[in-house]
Formats: C-alpha cells, structure tokens, sequence
C-alpha cells in the first residue's frame, strides 16, 4: 500500500487508499472518466469528496509552492557507479526549468538524515536518494515529503513512493551460478565497505553456492574498509595465504575485481586458470584489463533517466505506469571466467 506523503494537502495515493484502487485508476478516472466503469468512478468521487483531494491537474500549481531545486543524495561522488546514474540525471534535467541539488551522505545514515532535513526544508520539487535502506527517521521524513520521492539503485515491493533499480541479490546469485556452472569448485567472495547493497550480493551469492553445496565461510573475506584495487590486490593475498584451493572469486565491485586480478598477476598466477574472477556493475576498466574481466553489467544510466522520467510524469500530475521499476542487469562473460564449461 501506497504511503500517505505530505502533512497537509491529500495526494491522489490517499485517494487511491479511500477507495480501494490503484494511482493508476484514479489518475485514469479523474483525466478520462468515460474509461473507467460506473462503480469505480462512485467509489473515486466518493473518495475524492470525503478527502476533499484537489488533483494537480497543472505544473504551475505545484510550481507555486515548491522550489525548481530536485534534490539528489548519493553517498559517494567518487564512485562511477554513482557518476552515471548523475550524469543521466543532469543530461535529462539540462534543458528545462528544474535544476539539481547535489548532497553527498559519504555512506553515514545520520549525515543521510541531515541531507533530506536540509532539501525538505527548501521545498523541492523532487528528491531522489540512492539505495531503500534509510533509518526509521529519514523513511518517515521521506514518506511525509509533499513532493515525488524516488528511490534509485535498487527494487523493493514496499518503497516509500517510487522505485528503480535492480535486485542487488538476483545479480549475487547469478554471479554464482555462472562459476558454478564453469566448474569452479572453491569458490570464494571479496568485498569491501559491505553497504547494504553489496551485503545483498552476497547473500545472493551465498545462496547460489549452498543450492550446489560449495559454501564454505572460509573463503568469504570482507572489510569495513572503502573498495580499491590495492586493497582487492591486499585481500586475495590474505585469501590464498589462507586457503590456497581456492578456484575462483566473486568481489562486490569492479575496483576489488581489477585488484584481485593484479595481485594473481603480481603472484605469478594465470586468469582463469588458476584463479577465475567475477566483478560487479561492469565498468568501462572490465573489458579494457588484460585479461578482460566478467561481470555484473547494471545500467546506471537508465536508472537516472527513469528516475527522472518518473518524477515528470508525477509533476504533470499522474502517475508512472509502475511504482517500482526493476532495470535488471546482464552477466558480461569475458575471459577471466572462461577456463572451464
């Protein structure tokens, strides 16, 4: 169900609540009568009387309440994965009235809290926020926001307005089930930071070992420490010094990927003969290494153009075709996978 957002004004999601349908009808009933059947449109009306909602039928009554500010929180503006989906993000906003405003919550929750506080303040017209981990405090202020919210990076059934992304713990699994499949035996996962997205990679990843039973918690090895690919370099050393059987890696980004494959070259060890490794977000770097380098290729730019998309749409008062949108991904098979079948 469909959060009621704003302390004031009721939304066309409150109404969709009043009378048991979704945002979709009700925008269809309220912009096109004649298409939606006789009981629904008295059960809308009667919704729409009882709240005495008033439909955001023109950008220019939004306009007059709200700032042209969409604000953007990411909690890194060094990360390229967070590079493309702004650069979407910018590329689509260029041309028209709304600007953006950056904040940069550097992975702290309550520096996240502080951020939304702030933006809320100056009355956005849209805000957007990565990821749908926020505390219990900035989901309430999100969820009482009078202006379009939408989550990126990730899919959720339950977001606080709107959604887009992909399944973090899909894209795991299938990391998994790829070196499974080429015959890999001791598999292993590296990871650094170990946000809450990356902790879903490799649950996913988890699961697809125990499904074959190859888990072995031995050969997992995360740090709280920020991802680099001398620290990727650092971690497999550690790893092989541990547990030398290890066939192949699966690390929670492409940094990692690339420092991994480093530390085997810099060992005297052959990709993927000895050692197979999978990355993830399929960076320009993967395809460019010697050996080019498998991974999780996610689509950060459609991500921002969505978001985007979703908050125009909203802003013309309707609604987006779905709440949530799942832009998948695509496992990029390339040479550091490919010694077995």
């Amino acid at each position: 169900m469909r959060k009621r957002r704003g302390a004031g004004r009721p939304t066309i999601a409150d109404v969709a609540d009043k009378a048991g349908v979704s945002t979709i009808t009700v925008s269809r009933a309220l912009r096109d009568p004649a298409k939606v059947s006789a009981p629904l449109r008295e059960r809308i009306d009667a919704a729409v009387r009882k709240l005495d909602y008033v439909p955001h039928s023109h950008a220019s009554a939004l306009a007059s309440s709200r700032s042209n500010i969409v604000g953007v929180i990411v909690p890194s503006l060094t990360n390229n994965v967070f590079a493309d989906t702004l650069r979407a993000i910018y590329d689509e906003l260029e041309q028209g009235p709304l600007q953006v405003q950056l904040g940069n919550s550097r992975y702290v929750a309550a520096e996240e809290e502080r951020l939304i506080r702030i933006f809320l303040g100056q009355r956005p017209a849209a805000l957007i926020v990565a990821g749908g981990d926020q505390t219990p405090a900035a989901r309430a202020l999100l969820e009482s926001a009078d202006c379009p919210v939408v989550q990126v990076m990730e899919v959720d059934p339950d977001p606080i307005d709107m959604m887009v992304g992909f399944s973090h713990f899909e894209g795991g699994r299938a990391a998994g089930y790829h070196l499974l499949q080429r015959g890999y035996r001791n598999i292993g996962f590296i990871g650094a930071r170990m946000d809450p997205r990356s902790r879903r990679r490799m649950e996913g990843f988890a699961e697809a070992l125990r499904s074959a039973g190859r888990y072995d918690s031995e050969l997992f090895m995360t740090t709280t420490r920020s991802s680099s690919t001398s620290l990727g370099a650092e971690l497999i050393a550690t790893l092989r010094a541990k547990r030398p059987d290890i066939e192949a890696v699966f690390c929670n980004n492409d940094d990692m990927a690339l420092g991994v494959l480093f530390g085997c070259q810099h060992a005297g060890l052959r990709v993927p003969e000895d050692l197979g490794i999978i990355g993830f977000n399929d960076l320009e770097m993967m395809a460019a290494a010697c050996p080019s380098l498998t991974s999780i290729r996610t689509n950060r730019y459609g991500i921002g153009k969505t978001a985007v998309d979703m908050i125009r749409t909203r802003l013309d008062g309707e609604e987006p075709e779905k709440p949530v949108v799942d832009l998948g991904f695509q496992l990029q098979e390339r040479q550091s996978t490919a010694r077995r079948g």
